[in-house]
């Protein structure tokens, strides 16, 4: 298949893309970039992309004419974790709200026959203890997730015989890439019981949270777009393992069993986190069959560690202005490298 990744050079992008070729897709890119700088450990596959913003692609005449010719768009493009979220909220709605309505509208127009959504667990937001399966109920409580809802519920009014979107709502990510986000709860509670000896909580610990892998996200996604398409038209999957959910002070003890030597350490302002939920993850065992995950928390920490050793991180790296993403995009507005609309200027488009 001709697959277009739109963010494939994020943290989910940088793992998706080279499972795609290795599996024999032609694969583009289309991605502006942002974290050049902050490339962890390993390779990142080159492909031909755009490098170029979302907003700027969906706005250019011929956008439609450049999507003719794919067999299916994974869209996992925009702002990914709740402080860029939250910095600029208009921004989240311009580029994980409107350009993303916007690219799905065009790539029905270009006569795209598959369109993979990146939605995200963070719809359902603040919840109680009980599994949601994926008729629950929305109840987002970032700008992130209800970005993410406002883009389920308007491509699915699009949906008709030719064009057919698939909506994976994906458990917290975690585990090793090449542009690694230190943010996300299992990789930022490792981060710091590596490089300090504590298992830095900076909640009580007392909210659920689904996790998965990134390597089996991508696989996910790998397996929507290879799946019959009467299996995945107009589906929302949660992505995960049932079996994969934690109170947040679970995943720190099992950092704790697997970092030699850590404790489990609050922050001085830990307290209740509204964001808690679990997530039921029987409808995608049973319905996407190219689905096998592969990870489990523990095998996931034990990889963290690994790399965490191979490259020596440290604790300024992965809270300081190279990792952490809300300070690095400060950092580059700060130097003018970057726009407060989050744009690159003299960006070159490559084929």
């Amino acid at each position: 298949m001709k697959v277009l990744v739109t963010g494939h050079m994020g943290y989910i992008g940088t793992v998706l893309t080279p499972l795609l070729l290795a599996r024999g897709h032609e694969v583009h890119g289309l991605d502006s970039d942002l974290f050049a700088a902050c490339t962890f450990i390993g390779d990142i596959a080159e492909i031909p992309a755009w490098k170029q913003d979302v907003r700027d692609f969906v706005a250019a005449p011929d956008a439609t004419e450049r999507l003719r010719g794919f067999d299916a768009i994974i869209h996992l493009a925009g702002l990914s974790n709740d402080p860029l979220g939250d910095y600029r909220p208009e921004l989240t709605q311009t580029i994980n709200a409107d350009a993303s309505i916007r690219m799905a509208r065009l790539a029905k127009a270009a006569g795209v026959p598959r369109f993979v959504f990146a939605s995200s667990c963070s719809n359902y937001g603040a919840s109680s203890d009980e599994f949601i399966a994926e008729d629950g109920e929305f109840n987002p409580v970032t700008p992130y997730g209800a970005s993410k809802v406002e883009v389920e519920l308007a491509v699915r009014d699009i949906a008709d015989e030719t064009f057919s979107p698939t909506f994976l709502r994906a458990s917290t990510a975690y585990g090793v890439s090449p542009r690694l986000r230190f943010d996300l709860v299992v990789n930022n509670l490792t981060a710091w019981a590596f490089t300090t000896g504590e298992v830095h909580l900076k909640s009580d610990g007392s909210p659920w949270r689904p996790i998965v892998h990134v390597e089996d996200i991508a696989r996910a996604y790998m397996a929507t777009i290879e799946a019959p398409r009467e299996d995945v038209h107009l589906e929302a999957f949660n992505v995960g393992q049932t079996t994969e959910n934690y109170q947040i002070r679970e995943i720190a003890e099992i950092v704790r069993d697997v970092v030699p030597g850590s404790k489990v350490g609050f922050a001085s302002d830990a307290g209740p986190d509204k964001r808690n939920y679990r997530v039921d993850c029987n409808h995608i065992a049973r319905k996407l069959h190219g689905f096998k995950p592969q990870w489990t928390c523990r095998r996931g920490v034990a990889q963290l560690l690994d790399a965490y050793r191979a490259t020596g991180v440290t604790l300024d790296e992965f809270e300081g202005e190279r990792f952490k993403r809300i300070a690095h995009i400060k950092r580059r507005i700060a130097e003018g490298t970057l726009t407060g609309e989050l744009k690159t200027a003299g960006q070159l488009e490559t084929a």
